[in-house]
C-alpha cells in the first residue's frame, strides 16, 4: 500500500482516519466499525462492500 495514498484516504462515512491491515489486505475504520478491502492493490472504499469488524478486532485496533 502507498504511503502517501494512505495519509490521504479517509473513511467514507465517518470522513475519519484508516488503520491499515497488511496481513488483511484491509483498511479498518474504528470510528465505522467497518473493513474495507484491498484488491488488486486498490482500495475499495464502498460501503457496501466493506465488512463489518467484529469486537475482539476493534480491540487489536
Amino acid at each position: 500500500m502507498d504511503k502517501h495514498l494512505l495519509d490521504i484516504l479517509v473513511d467514507p462515512i465517518s470522513k475519519g482516519p484508516l488503520i491499515y491491515d497488511k496481513k488483511a489486505q484491509e483498511l479498518l475504520s474504528r470510528t465505522s466499525r467497518l473493513a474495507y478491502p484491498i484488491r488488486d492493490g486498490i482500495p475499495v472504499m464502498l460501503p457496501e462492500e466493506a465488512r463489518d469488524l467484529r469486537s475482539d478486532e476493534l480491540e487489536r485496533l
